[in-house]
């Protein structure tokens, strides 16, 4: 009796041990990670993060359909007079643009002075002399500016020259000693367009830009 149950107790313990290498083994099997497919064995590439985009540089609207060289030329004018601002300039040449057309025809001498360099001061009071001499006045209105365009822009050692299209309508007359119209019409403005050059020393104190140069556009 004592034998056969030590002859079981062996047998268990025989099959308790072969249980135990069969399922130790398919445990350890589980525990590995399954490789899957289209995945390679050798360790993944570390691939460099993207680098960020270089920020665009604002561009201010008034230089929308300027030349590249006609805005590298106003950047260094900037670099130059930091002082400088595009669109505080266009705002001043508008304002110059109707002082200096008003002044010419009422023959306001000194306002020319003020706004003009001596080349053009010399033209606009040559004119008006010989429209007093002819006992001639000019009765004009400025309608409206329709448009203000950057033509060119250079900066020639301190000295900033800049460019300006102007496109505007004007009522023109023109009247003899008698007050008699002699030439336009208050009823009909023309479109006038100018080229005007404005310029200024960059290092200068004075921040004002003296009309030196005019042509027709």
């Amino acid at each position: 009796m004592v034998l056969e149950i030590v002859l079981l107790a062996m047998v268990a313990a025989f099959l308790g041990l072969r249980l135990y290498s069969v399922l130790g083994r398919r445990a350890e099997q589980e525990e590995e990670p399954a490789v899957q497919r289209f995945e390679s064995d050798e360790p993944p590439a570390i691939r460099p993060a993207a680098a960020p985009a270089p920020a665009q540089p604002v561009r201010p609207a008034e230089l929308e359909g300027v030349m590249p060289a006609v805005e590298r030329a106003l950047r260094e004018i900037a670099a130059a007079d930091s002082k400088f601002n595009v669109a505080q300039f266009l705002d001043g040449a508008r304002g110059a643009y109707r002082m200096i057309l008003e002044a010419f025809w009422t023959g306001d001498r000194e306002t020319l002075r003020e706004l003009c360099d001596d080349d053009v001061y010399a033209g606009f009071s040559t004119a008006i002399d010989a429209r007093e001499a002819a006992g001639e006045t000019m009765d004009n209105t400025l309608i409206r500016i329709e448009e203000v365009r950057i033509h060119s822009a250079s900066l020639d050692g301190r000295t900033a020259r800049i460019a300006l299209l102007f496109v505007a309508d004007i009522a023109a007359v023109t009247r003899d000693r008698d007050g008699n119209v002699i030439a336009g019409s208050l009823d009909d403005a023309i479109e006038s367009r100018d080229v005007w050059t404005f310029s200024r020393n960059v290092t200068a104190r004075d921040p004002a830009w003296l009309l030196d140069e005019t042509d027709e556009g």
